[in-house]
């Protein structure tokens, strides 16, 4: 992986001027349960654009972004939110200013439990992209609930205390999105936890991340026409 905080200045502009591609890992630092660390979506982003890098040549990874908006996860210790706002002001400044070296940009938010967070990523997009072309991917499987998937696809699963994962509600997220919307995650888990993390796996988990890994290489095929 080409790592961007690695490189010089000169090497950057290098791999810039060869067409190389700056992924951003987009993420957050919140709680998800009592069993993940709060660092779970930096860890699934920075991964996945590892894989990214690795799969397809000329791509160069960022620092990760590891705080957004996460005010659903108000109410549970050591989650950072810096708000929607923030975020959309972050992501058009970051773009904008990594058109300078680099001829693209793409974000990789990992999994469905950034979902809340899509639209002003969205609205971030449409304002950068007069600026500089821009992919956006997101993808998630919720077939248990998002903590099942990503109990299943943590990047190290050292970090999981698998011995303190326990059933959550396990409402459709679709279902529960309005109440999401217009409370919190607490206001409908107690525990934090969306889904089942009963008899997530290894296996499983790079069945998922395999699976975000093909959306986003598909998505940036289809951005840059090969």
């Amino acid at each position: 992986m080409t790592d961007l905080a690695a490189l010089t200045s000169p090497e950057a502009a290098q791999l810039a001027e060869e067409g190389a591609l700056l992924a951003v890992p987009v993420a957050s630092t919140e709680q998800h349960g009592p069993h993940l660390p709060l660092s779970t979506d930096t860890d699934l982003a920075v991964t996945l654009c590892a894989r990214l890098a690795a799969a397809r040549p000329g791509v160069v990874v960022a620092p990760p972004l590891a705080y957004g908006s996460s005010g659903e996860h108000e109410g549970f210790a050591g989650t950072i939110s810096i708000g929607q706002e923030a975020v959309e002001l972050v992501l058009v400044e970051l773009c904008r200013s990594a058109a300078l070296t680099f001829p693209g940009c793409c974000w990789s938010p990992p999994t469905a439990a950034t979902r809340a967070g899509a639209p002003r990523r969205a609205a971030a997009a449409r304002r950068v992209t007069r600026r500089v072309r821009l992919a956006a991917a997101l993808a998630g499987r919720r077939a248990r609930g998002p903590d099942r998937d990503i109990a299943a696809a943590d990047a190290g699963p050292q970090s999981v205390r698998i011995n303190r994962a326990r059933k959550g509600n396990t409402t459709p997220i679709d279902d529960l999105m309005p109440a999401l919307r217009t409370s919190a995650v607490k206001a409908v888990s107690p525990t934090g936890v969306l889904g089942d993390p009963a008899g997530a796996s290894a296996e499983e988990g790079e069945s998922v991340l395999g699976d975000l890994l093909s959306d986003l290489l598909a998505r940036v095929r289809a951005w840059c026409g090969d």
